[in-house]
């Protein structure tokens, strides 16, 4: 892959920055993607379904509460198993995007996997009431060039998997390119959070993501930029963590000129700037 840099954006209303809240709700579907074993492991299974149960409303009043839209992206699997979801995020006002079916990893799997992901996401979605998703974003954030060629031919106006700038650019593969509106780990609750019985993990205090991600807002406002915070109702949803998440939400609404947007607005902000700096 090669990186087409980007360009100094202008936002609406003039804001100063633009922020997008996304959410993965990957659920069960992150675990049995991962092994297989899962569908034995009820405690495991109950924690991802946390995320449905008790993460996605915490995070929907919140967002309620300030009157910001979100993107989640959805893996078929989730989509299928916890009906009336989808309906339920499309019916606040938010981006349902896909997340692969089973939140396999691209890398991982075999040409034929990585289409039927692709395929069988598409489908649940469709079944579950959604439109067309807008974007893509790569199950733990892993692309190949397989994938790549299926995002492009699936007609995504943007995908949120790669981590070549801070800014909105263009990513390239194999003659072929995709708009790219760019994560990291390190606006992730994962890296934070994230913990299991097999691997281990961190458990970071809950004040870390407040201190981190509002040093990366800092940054951006100064850039006048974009950026992206991603997390995952499971994590973000346990209490004292989302007690921080409500800070930071609190701290940013404050200031009054914050563009919060949901990645296809961005990517419809921006796709055109981009096309006029080539």
């Amino acid at each position: 892959m090669s990186i087409d840099h980007s360009f100094g954006p202008v936002w609406p209303n003039r804001s100063p920055v633009a922020v997008s809240l996304t959410f993965d709700v990957d659920a069960e579907a992150g675990l049995l993607g991962d092994s297989p074993s899962f569908a034995r492991r009820l405690t495991a299974l109950s924690e991802g379904r946390f995320g449905v149960t008790r993460g996605v409303p915490r995070i929907l009043e919140l967002l309620a509460r300030h009157h910001l839209k979100a993107s989640f992206f959805v893996p078929g699997h989730t989509a299928d198993s916890h009906p009336g979801l989808v309906e339920q995020l499309l019916k606040a006002g938010h981006e349902v995007g896909h997340h692969g079916h089973l939140h396999l990893r691209s890398d991982k799997v075999s040409v034929q996997e990585q289409q039927d992901e692709m395929h069988r996401g598409l489908e649940a979605l469709q079944r579950a009431g959604a439109p067309k998703p807008a974007g893509y974003r790569s199950s733990s954030w892993e692309l190949t060039p397989e994938t790549f060629a299926l995002i492009v031919e699936h007609g995504f106006q943007y995908d949120s998997s790669c981590m070549g700038d801070d800014r909105p650019y263009f990513e390239r593969c194999n003659g072929q390119q995709i708009l790219e509106l760019p994560v990291h780990w390190s606006l992730d609750d994962w890296p934070m959070f994230g913990w299991g019985i097999d691997n281990g993990g961190n458990f970071t205090h809950p004040r870390t993501l407040t201190d981190v991600w509002l040093a990366e807002y800092e940054s951006a406002r100064r850039d006048g930029r974009h950026t992206t915070f991603t997390m995952h109702p499971e994590v973000i949803g346990r209490a004292a963590r989302f007690e921080q998440l409500e800070r930071f939400v609190e701290r940013l609404v404050s200031d009054g000129d914050v563009w919060f947007a949901r990645l296809d607005e961005v990517a419809a902000q921006v796709a055109p700037q981009l096309e006029r700096t080539r």
